[in-house]
């Protein structure tokens, strides 16, 4: 990995100059977790860095088909989409091994745009928790398939009969990644280049399909890492002729892509979810963590299954949860607690799908897990064995649709302590536009079902 070792825009600035970069590529996540951005001239980044620069604030206006809300009040046609103040973070900078070591820079919203920026939300939620002493540690693991297809290709089939790179099951293939080698190995170098080091890369069970996790870093830096990782190995794909999704579920035939998040809480730099002892060393601040997550999991649903197609992997045997859950080391529940030594104990919010945005994923679940701890929240008894065959109570069961995710979030008193009400209102609104434009399609399943019987 390339260490440069900048934190503030001065160094950054100097790198800029002394290594005469006559551009500069800069980049904002939107609501989706979508990266959008542009080449910045050298002189005018420079003054960015200083000052700030404006960006249109339709990046926060619209879907991730570009197509523009009309239910939302931050931007819209009744403000004539003006540019919104963004900041450059100088300690987000990469350089992109792919472009001659072009220098890459993250920035987000500032102002009445912070307030919905989804960067700008985690940032505070983990403000949150160092006004109550603690420092958020975090690691993301995605599931994603690839396709022997491009953009054309896709598009071209109608999404139907998609060639993967590899057939059938097999996980944890020593062939198939001997096979596919050299993606492996650019995915692996390019990902160690862009400070967003793999812990692991191993075929997952599906056709094509692989699952890479992250390594652990503080909750903002994770973030970033896993809003970069899934641009980036879309990027890697389509320049050798592959296509890579994320989506929660591509097919009914296989399981969906989960975007796992692990979390872990520490004061003075000591772990806390670690007490020797208590039972399993589970300590009464990850014990209320898991209880506000819990707790909490229904009324925040929409910022983790935030896609319509997120609630097609919500179904029972496909390794994915459907109610608000908790066990020890049990991968049917929502939340897993995962106990050992007090540096590896951690709870994974298992709920996620690869579609996350993750930097509104880790508000959710970290904030929740905050409340928890500050009101002692008691989880249930945990599940031991299948949680799929067990009636939950009422309370824990999930919303089915984005539309009720979006309505539980609204209504939401925590969500709107938690992450503001500008927030809530906005975000919200973008899921119910979602919902809406899902409304207007006419699926092949409807077409083969009532076209001629009905």
């Amino acid at each position: 990995m390339t260490d440069l070792n900048i934190k503030t825009a001065e160094e950054l600035a100097n790198y800029v100059r002394e290594r005469n970069c006559d551009y500069v590529k800069v980049g904002v996540f939107d609501v989706d977790g979508v990266m959008r951005g542009k080449y910045m001239g050298r002189d005018k980044f420079l003054s960015s860095l200083e000052k700030g620069f404006g960006f249109c604030d339709v990046v926060l206006g619209w879907d991730s088909s570009d197509q523009l809300y009309d239910n939302v009040a931050v931007t819209g046609w009744h403000t004539a989409y003006p540019d919104a103040g963004v900041r450059l973070l100088p300690e987000t900078t990469r350089l992109l091994p792919f472009e001659n070591d072009l220098p890459l820079v993250l920035s987000e919203f500032v102002g009445a745009h912070g307030e919905v920026c989804p960067r700008g939300t985690l940032r505070r939620v983990l403000a949150r928790a160092a006004d109550m002493g603690y420092a958020v540690s975090a690691a993301v693991e995605y599931e994603f398939f690839l396709f022997d297809e491009t953009p054309h290709s896709v598009r071209e089939k109608s999404y139907r009969d998609l060639k993967t790179i590899t057939p059938g099951f097999y996980g944890y293939s020593m062939l198939r990644s001997t096979v596919h080698s050299e993606f492996y190995h650019e995915l692996l170098d390019t990902c160690r280049a862009m400070d967003m080091e793999l812990e692991s890369l191993h075929t997952e069970t599906g056709p094509g399909v692989l699952e890479a996790a992250i390594k652990v870093d503080n909750a903002l830096a994770a973030a970033d890492k896993a809003a970069l990782f899934k641009t980036m190995t879309k990027v890697l794909a389509q320049r050798r002729g592959w296509m890579a999704t994320f989506m929660a579920k591509w097919s009914r035939d296989w399981p969906g892509q989960s975007g796992h998040i692990h979390l872990s809480l520490t004061r003075d730099g000591k772990p806390v979810f670690h007490d020797a002892e208590k039972d399993r060393g589970v300590s009464d601040v990850m014990r209320w963590w898991i209880g506000g997550q819990q707790a909490l999991m229904p009324e925040l649903l929409a910022m983790i299954a935030c896609t319509v197609n997120s609630y097609t992997r919500l179904i029972p045997g496909f390794w994915a949860p459907t109610d608000a859950t908790w066990g020890y080391e049990n991968r049917t529940c929502a939340l897993r607690a995962i106990t050992g030594s007090a540096k590896s104990q951690r709870v994974e919010y298992r709920i996620a799908a690869a579609d996350i945005n993750p930097y509104i994923a880790l508000a959710a679940a970290i904030g929740s897990g905050l409340w928890g701890v500050e009101r002692r929240i008691e989880p249930d008894q945990p599940i031991e064995g299948n949680s799929y065959a067990v009636t939950h109570p009422v309370e824990r069961q999930l919303p089915r649709t984005l539309w009720d995710s979006a309505q539980r979030l609204k209504a939401s008193g925590p969500a709107r302590a938690l992450f503001g009400d500008a927030f809530v209102e906005h975000y919200a609104a973008t899921r119910e536009w979602e919902e809406r434009e899902f409304r207007k399609a006419i699926t092949d399943w409807e077409m083969d079902r009532y076209f001629e019987i009905i």
